[in-house]
């Protein structure tokens, strides 16, 4: 039962503003799972795209546990996070081997990847779990209408905002609930410029009330952001690049790239070196990257460190690459086309 005046507001702003998504649509627990791992870090006009693309290349968990981790890596990229594909990969082999999806919320998070607001997310919305989602927009939506100053990336602030969300939740529509949240924080009660004059739930919000929109809600700032410098070398060789796998323990882990030199030396590799780019800026979440790229085209294959493979340049689609490499290849090809 509803006996809460916000709740009430907000399940009827849903009914005439909520958005109309594809996975909405349906119960199919894998489809929102898919959904749900996509918009994580990502915007929904951009995550709409990838969602059809892997719904329509992986139409059941079973199609994308079979895939090898390349091929998701590449339908992934783009998206950025590359740890979000893998961990997508290896859940799917989890449920496949479970027999079927998983239906409680503990069971859910048990799944690679899968945390306290994505679990709750797929069990409330799959499933009727009555679980209170709580995510960046919750956050916001809650410590202005309450105005609530706990910092939210606190340990104290996130018991108290789950337990708040949680005694907001209507046992009997929590998936109709916990989707209110998240539209009404990303369409209503935005980071910037929220449209307040026309919130139906303003008159009681304390932040309006007192002033406070922009000072709310509150987080300590602990990231600190580094700077890296890349000079990224392509080989060319009778239309053949080396290229080798990313390490793990660093960005784009399992991801593929040419010759890298990070704040050192270049190698002593005989050829025409022609530069492509200077001091393009990559941002990513902690980090800065300014990289250069230099083709270098050589008359006989140069030694390189073991894990380097040799392929023909019109194979490099095949393999999954991050952005920066995506924007050095665009060069290359710009070059080519002079």
């Amino acid at each position: 039962m509803i006996n809460n005046n916000f709740t009430w507001i907000l399940l009827k702003w849903f009914e005439e503003n909520g958005r109309d998504l594809p996975w909405r649509d349906t119960k199919d627990p894998y489809a929102i799972w898919l959904s749900e791992v996509i918009l994580q870090q990502t915007r929904i006009q951009q995550g709409y795209a990838y969602w059809e693309k892997f719904m329509q290349r992986f139409p059941t968990v079973k199609d994308l546990a079979d895939a090898t981790e390349d091929e998701v890596l590449r339908y992934w990229q783009g998206l950025g996070y590359y740890s979000r594909a893998r961990n997508l990969h290896t859940a799917a082999q989890q449920i496949v081997s479970l027999g079927h999806f998983p239906n409680t919320f503990e069971d859910i998070k048990k799944l690679k990847g899968v945390g306290d607001y994505t679990a709750a997310a797929i069990g409330s919305i799959a499933f009727n779990l009555p679980v209170a989602v709580v995510d960046g927009n919750v956050y916001r939506v809650l410590s202005r209408y309450f105005g609530i100053e706990t910092p939210i990336n606190s340990t104290d602030g996130k018991k108290e905002f789950s337990a708040l969300a949680q005694s907001l939740l209507p046992t009997d529509q929590p998936s109709s609930f916990n989707q209110a949240m998240m539209d009404f924080g990303a369409i209503q009660c935005t980071p910037t410029s929220p449209h307040c004059m026309d919130c139906p739930v303003s008159q009681r919000c304390e932040a309006f009330r007192s002033d406070r929109i922009g000072l709310l809600p509150i987080k300590i700032k602990t990231i600190k952001i580094k700077t890296r410098h890349f000079t990224y070398i392509y080989l060319r060789y009778q239309n053949m690049t080396a290229i080798h796998r990313r390490p793990a323990g660093d960005i784009w882990q399992g991801l593929w790239e040419p010759l890298l030199i990070e704040d050192g030396e270049r190698p002593n590799i005989k050829g025409k070196l022609t530069l492509l780019k200077q001091k393009v800026k990559h941002v990513l979440t902690h980090q800065i990257i300014y990289a250069d790229f230099y083709l270098l085209e050589t008359q006989s294959k140069p030694k390189l460190p073991k894990d380097f493979i040799w392929i023909n340049e019109s194979e490099l689609d095949n393999y999954a690459i991050p952005r920066l490499v995506e924007i050095l290849t665009e060069n290359l090809n710009h070059i080519k086309g002079k």
